[in-house]
């Protein structure tokens, strides 16, 4: 494109050619005939003395009123004039349409909808003559005007026959498009470009459209088209065609509309049908834009048809077989299976095996550890995974899977690696009222109860020996795999006090012992380094049989009057030691040890009668 500036705004050649070739025609038209064979003799010479005379001057001022009127003639606003395009500026394009001036015209007229000139200098165009002049004098023309009076016949044509005809979408302005129509300009609004609003009508610049002309206004110039109108009779045609085969159970092509978080609207032609998301897939589907995108064309299957209102349900998993008629037979209790992890929640994760079937690993089968994990922890989200089936429900479609039996089982040869009386370490996991659980090795805890931690001290919480982290030592006691339950022991590291003692002692023993603990029904009383034993209220009488107060921390002497090995328990007894020293008195007295050595019988009594006096 060359554009360039004329700072005159007359051609003057062009005008002096013109004006010398119309005073040429008319002087030969008012010459003598002649013979052809003589040749024409010039009788007109308007440059002799640069003034025109006689009858010259004469036919000089008839071609003159004669050209002046034939101009104003050829550029009178109701014609269609060809001209050539002189040259095109920043704004406007000059055009020579052969009058005494130039004509000029809005560069806009003639931009294509990339808005690049359609013409170029050289060029023949179409005009008509507008109202007034530029201030430089140019004739003021318009290539729409022209345009749209030469299309004028084919548009009025097309309107009333009520058909569509082409129309090249130009530019967006307000409230709608510009378009062309065989060079003549239209208005299409917004609200008719198409069967439903349309955001961005820039996407559809350049498109040749089909459309309705609505309304003409020959006088104005002005033409309002409508797409909307074309597609509403196409969509009524397609529906009636639609209708004739639209019944429930049958098969139907269609294209995907419009996409909802429920389903996909799928136009069958002129009507509308719902794809429900719950029937688009045998399987799980998040959204139906996993499925189908706009714009897809997809077969159908008519589910439910409401002739009265013109509502059609659709499903797309009913064209292929339930694939959970035959899930048992294709996927047996034991069976190995591989699928894709879909999703994960808090109790496990739902692995698909094939489109349609689910399986889920619920959080205690994904590991033998009897800790259990957070799924996340173990899976994520498009990991493929091995599993076995463990049960299949078809009717409740539901499978169970599960990914540890494809590891050995810890707790199988725990028998072999960890026999009973084995000393292990470990960690102290976690604490509980009841007792502590030691990790021995991964996904292996033991459990050492609370009485299992100490022979002697009364434990209440395991807190009392033990804290979270500490390293210990600990005594395999049982082990039962089908229920995955360790025990241990801590205090079996050591001798066992209560063993020793019942090896060591007997009932009739007399001890001295401390008082520990003060019951309402008796005292605890430390006999052995970490053995108690307990003295009832009964048993803690004087020689007079009076109760006895005794406090915490008071040495006496005890004798055992009963003792039970397995339930670790002794019963002492202060009356019992008084009357065994009476037993002694009266064993002396009958069995003195020498008349010299041994007391009289009168001693005896003397010393008795004092002891009771002290009391």
């Amino acid at each position: 494109m060359t554009l360039f500036d004329d700072n005159n705004p007359h051609n003057s050649d062009s005008a002096t050619s013109t004006l010398t070739e119309h005073l040429e025609t008319a002087t030969e038209s008012s010459a003598p005939e002649t013979s052809a064979l003589e040749p024409r003799e010039q009788t007109h010479d308007l440059h002799q003395d640069d003034k025109p005379s006689g009858a010259a001057a004469d036919d000089f001022a008839s071609a003159l009123e004669s050209f002046t009127t034939e101009s104003e003639e050829a550029v009178r606003e109701d014609k269609v004039l060809i001209g050539t395009v002189l040259k095109l500026t920043g704004t406007h394009v000059v055009v020579d349409i052969g009058a005494k001036s130039e004509g000029m015209l809005p560069l806009a007229e003639v931009l294509d909808h990339e808005g690049k000139p359609k013409f170029q200098p050289g060029d023949e165009i179409a005009v008509m003559r507008d109202k007034g002049e530029t201030e430089e004098g140019y004739i003021n023309l318009s290539h729409q005007k022209a345009q749209k009076l030469r299309a004028w016949d084919e548009i009025e044509k097309a309107h009333n026959e009520k058909r569509p005809i082409k129309a090249v979408v130009v530019e967006r302005i307000k409230g709608g498009l510009t378009v062309d129509i065989m060079g003549a300009q239209a208005f299409l609004p917004g609200s008719q470009a198409d069967l439903r609003p349309t955001r961005n009508l820039d996407a559809v610049k350049g498109q040749v459209l089909d459309v309705a002309i609505i309304k003409l206004n020959k006088k104005r110039g002005n033409i309002v088209v409508s797409r909307k109108q074309i597609l509403e009779g196409e969509q009524s045609e397609k529906r009636t065609k639609t209708l004739e085969h639209l019944v429930e159970d049958a098969i139907l092509t269609g294209v995907v509309k419009n996409l909802t978080e429920y389903g996909a609207f799928v136009d069958l032609g002129g009507i509308d049908g719902l794809l429900h998301i719950t029937d688009m897939s045998w399987g799980r589907l998040t959204h139906p834009r996993d499925l189908v995108n706009v714009g897809d064309q997809i077969q159908v299957k008519v589910l439910k048809f409401d002739k009265e209102k013109q509502r059609v349900s659709l499903g797309f998993k009913q064209l292929t077989p339930d694939p959970w008629l035959d899930a048992e037979h294709r996927y047996p209790v034991g069976a190995h299976v591989s699928g894709r992890v879909i999703s994960v929640t808090d109790y496990g994760a739902f692995v698909e095996l094939e489109q349609g079937i689910e399986g889920l690993v619920h959080v205690s089968e994904m590991t033998w550890s009897k800790r259990m994990k957070h799924p996340s922890k173990l899976v994520n989200v498009n990991d493929h995974v091995d599993c076995v089936v463990l049960n299949v429900h078809p009717q409740e479609r539901r499978i169970s899977l599960g990914m540890r039996q494809l590891a050995t089982n810890p707790w199988d040869a725990l028998h072999e690696k960890y026999p009973v009386g084995a000393t292990v370490e470990g960690r102290v996991r976690n604490l509980t009222d009841f007792g502590a659980f030691i990790e021995i090795e991964d996904g292996i805890d033991g459990l050492v109860h609370v009485s299992n931690l100490s022979w002697t001290k009364r434990v209440k919480h395991p807190s009392e020996i033990l804290k979270k982290g500490d390293r210990v030592k600990a005594i395999v006691l049982a082990i039962e795999p089908d229920k995955r339950r360790l025990s241990l022991g801590v205090k079996q590291l050591q001798p066992d006090v209560w063993e020793s003692f019942f090896q060591t002692h007997h009932t009739g023993d007399v001890l001295h012992g401390k008082v520990l603990r003060v019951a309402s029904f008796g005292v605890f009383v430390e006999i052995a380094e970490g053995v108690e034993g307990l003295c009832h209220n009964s048993e803690a009488v004087d020689a007079n049989g009076q109760p006895m107060t005794l406090e915490p921390g008071q040495e006496l002497d005890f004798k055992i009057v009963k003792m039970n090995q397995e339930e670790k328990k002794v019963g002492l007894s202060i009356k019992a030691v008084g009357e065994e020293a009476s037993r002694k008195e009266v064993e002396a007295y009958k069995h003195p040890v020498s008349s010299t050595g041994g007391s009289t019988i009168g001693e005896l009594m003397s010393w008795k009668r004092a002891g009771n006096e002290n009391n």
